[in-house]
């Protein structure tokens, strides 16, 4: 369905050819559900990858290095997490509006539209990687990272920093790849990535042969030298098999945003990188109340992050694929397909979500002895971080697949005005209020009722405003 074969010039007019390559990736026909789940199990088999990834790396770093490294990649994943937000909302922005083409059979705007995103994603991401690396220690002194691990933490990220624009632009290719119904080019790139991550970072961490032994940077080196491998991999799919986005002759010069394009994927990716800013902004005073809690407490938070992370996957891939056939639908001018791919992805989503929830509490001890070790003093903590915080996920999932569908309207600033009142008055809200009560137990427990707060407002925004009208 996402596969599209070469085609020798000269055998498609103009015309003829982008009603070709546009059915390459058509998502705006057959049944909804096995549409949505061939699109959206690349995806979530692309976002377990990066997420198992980085537990893999994360056992190395604890095993290897100990549990103040493992802390300091916790701290440093934090702020990366802020960083890609922003790259986040512009691919996410791009994605829809290659989507709306194909949908309308315009493979020369998709082209345009993938061109000036690809373009301004590596000039912001080289910018912000110089940047992060004079501020990477004031953003840790935010934190409150603890002083056994700042050390670590700032080596770590600095490296992070300097290499970003690989991870950036591999990630805007991926999304703009999606937009165009083709899921499986970004997986295999990931694929690929995972491999080189997970075999280079114990290597380089050690050392061996003429490698030497270069500790928590080693690992930092590895993450960057396998984002650069998939973002080579993607381009070479792209050309080898001829596939849509490519670019040749005078369409490289789409590379070079141009405004009317430019200025969609800045005025809708603003506030939807700005969602995901809040959110990781959040995760930095989280982390900062964690970390006031002791040692054990920031690598128990950290051991934890790593599972929940898995919890948000279904909702990731479900909540992109429902933007894309959305988008998609709205293109072939096929609004009465929104909410029936609004419904399907909600349900499809709790199914999966849920399941996954089940199994992270019912072998929690297992799952966070991969990280922490079994005998290891922040276990007990972790446990109790579990029982108390994972609903919470299954709960805010739903949201997400709302979102998409709102994305692919265009509809960008309501979903951040949601997500700041369960974010701040919410969760955090919570946490001030509650805090003389309930002690440290009050960190925990705002994230199941900041994850309420945004689901009621997000379903009561779905079904009671007129969102429908601004397309």
């Amino acid at each position: 369905m996402n596969e599209a074969s070469p085609i020798p010039e000269g055998e498609w007019e103009p015309g003829e050819e982008a009603s070709h390559r546009a059915m390459q990736g058509d998502l705006t026909k057959g049944p909804i559900l096995k549409t949505l789940m061939l699109f959206s199990i690349p995806m979530l088999l692309s976002n377990v990858l990066q997420t198992l990834n980085g537990s893999v790396n994360a056992i190395w770093v604890g095993r290897l290095i100990g549990e103040s490294a493992l802390a300091a990649t916790a701290n440093a994943n934090v702020i990366m997490f802020l960083l890609f937000a922003a790259v986040f909302g512009f691919s996410m922005a791009t994605t829809v509006r290659v989507g709306q083409s194909f949908g309308a059979r315009d493979v020369v705007g998709a082209r345009r539209t993938f061109g000036s995103g690809v373009g301004f994603c590596t000039v912001v991401a080289a910018l912000t990687g110089l940047a992060g690396w004079f501020f990477a220690e004031p953003l840790l002194n935010a934190m409150s990272t603890p002083a056994e691990s700042k050390l670590q933490a700032l080596t770590y990220l600095r490296v992070i920093f300097i290499t970003l624009p690989f991870g950036s632009v591999s990630m805007m290719v991926s999304m703009g790849m999606r937009g165009a119904g083709d899921s499986r080019t970004p997986l295999y790139a990931m694929i690929m990535a995972v491999c080189l991550d997970i075999g280079l970072n114990p290597l380089f961490i050690m050392g061996g042969g003429p490698i030497p032994s270069m500790g928590i940077a080693g690992s930092a080196i590895a993450t960057a030298i396998a984002n650069l491998g998939g973002l080579v991999f993607q381009v070479w799919r792209i050309y080898s098999q001829d596939l849509p986005m490519r670019l040749r002759g005078p369409e490289l010069d789409f590379l070079r945003p141009r405004r009317d394009e430019l200025s969609y994927i800045v005025t809708k990716g603003l506030p939807m990188g700005a969602q995901m800013l809040l959110v990781s902004s959040a995760g930095l005073i989280m982390i900062g109340l964690v970390n006031q809690l002791g040692l054990n407490a920031s690598a128990a938070y950290g051991a934890s992050l790593q599972l929940w992370n898995y919890l948000q996957m279904p909702a990731f891939a479900m909540g992109t694929a429902v933007s894309a056939m959305v988008a998609q639908a709205i293109g072939a001018g096929d609004h009465k397909r929104v909410d029936q791919v609004a419904n399907v992805g909600m349900i499809a989503n709790l199914a999966l979500t849920t399941a996954m929830a089940a199994v992270i509490v019912g072998f929690d001890r297992p799952l966070l002895s991969l990280f922490l070790g079994w005998d290891s003093p922040a276990m007990p903590i972790a446990e109790h971080i579990q029982l108390i915080c994972t609903a919470s996920f299954v709960i805010v999932s739903v949201t997400m697949i709302i979102q998409g569908t709102l994305r692919a309207y265009g509809i960008v600033i309501a979903p951040l005005v949601i997500m700041f009142l369960g974010l701040y008055p919410g969760r955090l809200g919570f946490y001030y209020l509650l805090h003389p009560a309930l002690a440290g137990d009050a960190v925990w427990w705002s994230f199941p009722f900041g994850s309420v707060v945004t689901v009621g407002l997000t379903l009561a925004y779905y079904r009671l405003a007129n969102w429908r009208a601004s397309r």
